[in-house]
Order: C-alpha cells, then structure tokens, then sequence
C-alpha cells in the first residue's frame, strides 16, 4: 500500500512511522523543507528506540526507514492509496489540503483526516467525493498507542467504513468506531479528566507529579493526564477545549491556569516548559504553578 502523509508535525511524523513499520510505501509531505528535516530524524530516533526496547530488530528498523520518502510536492504521492492529514486544527487548512489531496491520489483512495476535535462532516466537505472521506484519529505518540479512533462522517460510506477499519487492523492497532460528534468518544474524555486535573493544580490540591502518579499508579493510565497534556500541547488542549465548550456548554470551561500558560508560551514538551519543566524530550520537575 502506498500511503501519503499530509503534515510533518508531531503527529503526521508518527503516523508515518506506523504506517513504514507496517510494510507501507509512505510519502511524508510537508510544505516546509525544515519539518520533513526534522520529522525524518525523530522516525530514525524512534525506530532505533524500538530497536532498543526489542520491538524492532535492526533489519526491520533500516527497512522501515527506507520505505519512507519525504516531499514538499504532492505530485510524488500520485495514485496513493490511503491519504491521511495531519495538519493544524484549522478547518480552511485542511479543505485545502484535503482537495488537493484528492487530485492525486488514487481514484479509489482512502481519504482521513487525523483531527483531534474538529468534524469530520465539516473536514471531508472539502472532497469532491465526501464519500470516501473518514476520520483515523491516531493517539500521541502513535507509534506506541494502539488506539486509533475511526470516526465516522455523515456522508461516509459503509464501503469507506469498512476498509478504515481494515487499515487499523493491518497498522497493527486497535479500532474503536464512532460517530462524528464534537471531540468523538476519545478527546471528550481525555480533556475533561486533564480539566479536572489542570484546576485540582489550579487550586492546590497537589502536585503535577502527584496527580499524574495517582491516575497512573491507581488507575493504571500509562501517563498521567498532565504530562499527556504537555506531549498534546497545551495550546492544542485548549483549542479543543473552547470548541468543546462552544459545542457542549460550561463544563468544558478551559481552566485559567491553561490560558496563563498558552499565553505565556508554555505550551509542553515542544517549548520546553507546561504543566512540567522538560529537558532531552523528558519531564524533569513539575512547573510553577
């Protein structure tokens, strides 16, 4: 399968990689010949992580990277078969890429978007064919997380279903189906249970460190929802939470501790300092409040 990855950012770069370990041809395509740069060595330093841990051996991790070519030109993913964006939550953005996506690809290309808490519906109306348009919404990091949330629009066909599912199975992951509601089953439950930890921060009750221990030592969440909050990006969550709020009503009231970091650009692992101080891709201590 030859699959074309639209957005070299966090998340286009892992799926990538999870699709190049599943034995896909990937095009990794991006705009910016500095992210494709970038996203290229985060793959070669996960896949050689892998290596590491034993869940890959070396021939695999030379083989995978090798399946994997990056562009600025969407012309070199002309007749892929499974189109996946990966862009910003900006719904002008991802028409355009969507539609431009869809003059190269394969005529019966599978065409998804990886939002987080955008429609669906709204996302794949930019498609000629609306039909063949579903959400495959990939978890942070996706190479690690077997989850892949299939969401399904109002105009996506039983026939699009189908094959989404398909691909989950053959990436190796885990599919849960849902319909396109506002922040679908995942984003709806992970952003609130990361408010509530965020204003339990906000009002003292404990540490960062403290409250992620509690979630994942009592609960057994592999990472607790602040850290996970910093490998989102805090100003990621807050987006999703004022389109949640707009959708669904004041529960979902983004915490003041959230805009003061936003605004003061601490927004996660990526800058360096969010609800923890991070160094080297590691959390080190939890942040001032």
């Amino acid at each position: 399968m030859h699959t074309v990855v639209l957005g070299a950012g966090t998340m286009g770069r892992d799926i990538a990689h999870v699709c190049a370990v599943a034995g896909h041809e990937v095009t990794l395509r991006d705009v910016d010949e500095g992210a494709l740069t970038t996203a290229r060595e985060h793959i070669a330093a996960n896949l050689t992580g892998g290596v590491e841990r034993g869940k890959l051996s070396e021939k695999d991790r030379s083989a995978a990277l090798d399946r994997i070519a990056t562009t600025t030109d969407l012309a070199d993913a002309a007749g892929a078969d499974l189109a996946v964006e990966a862009v910003p939550e900006d719904l002008e953005l991802k028409h355009a890429v969507l539609s431009e996506a869809e003059s190269v690809v394969a005529d019966d290309a599978l065409i998804a978007t990886n939002t987080s808490s955008l429609s669906v519906t709204s996302v794949t109306d930019a498609l000629a064919d609306p039909t063949r348009g579903v959400g495959l919404h990939f978890f942070n990091p996706a190479y690690v997380m077997e989850l892949v949330e299939v969401v399904i629009g109002e105009r996506t066909s039983e026939r699009t279903r189908e094959r989404a599912e398909e691909v989950v199975v053959d990436l190796g992951k885990q599919a849960v189906t849902v319909t396109d509601t506002p922040g679908f089953a995942s984003s709806r439950l992970g952003v609130a249970l990361g408010c509530e930890a965020m204003r339990m921060v906000e009002s003292g009750v404990a540490s960062a460190a403290d409250i992620d221990a509690a979630m994942e030592l009592g609960y057994r969440h592999p990472t607790g929802p602040l850290e996970l909050t910093d490998l989102v990006g805090l100003d990621v969550r807050l987006d999703i939470l004022e389109y949640l709020r707009e959708e669904l009503g004041e529960r979902f009231r983004p915490p003041q501790v959230l805009k003061r970091k936003v605004r003061a650009g601490k927004l996660g692992r990526k800058t360096g300092e969010g609800f923890y101080v991070w160094s080297d891709g590691e959390p080190v201590r939890p942040a001032d409040r």
